[in-house]
């Protein structure tokens, strides 16, 4: 059976996806246990959201709009 081949960025494919970032996106990083960022991949893959970054920012969302901390008034 023959491999699939993975399709691969073109240069100008990638110098348009760091612009977008670049403009559009910022970045956090925070640190944790060890053995923490097991868990929390794991309760991200379970929760069907995809990825670690969704399942925070879904969780931070939600405590923002459930505790009343939100800032847009």
């Amino acid at each position: 059976m023959p491999e699939k081949k993975k399709r691969q960025y073109s240069a100008a494919q990638n110098k348009a996806t760091q612009k977008y970032i670049k403009e559009n996106l910022e970045e956090i990083k925070f640190r944790v246990k060890k053995g923490e960022k097991d868990r929390y991949k794991n309760a991200a893959k379970k929760s069907g959201l995809g990825s670690m970054a969704q399942f925070f920012t879904t969780a931070a969302n939600e405590k923002i709009e459930r505790d009343g901390l939100s800032d847009k008034e």
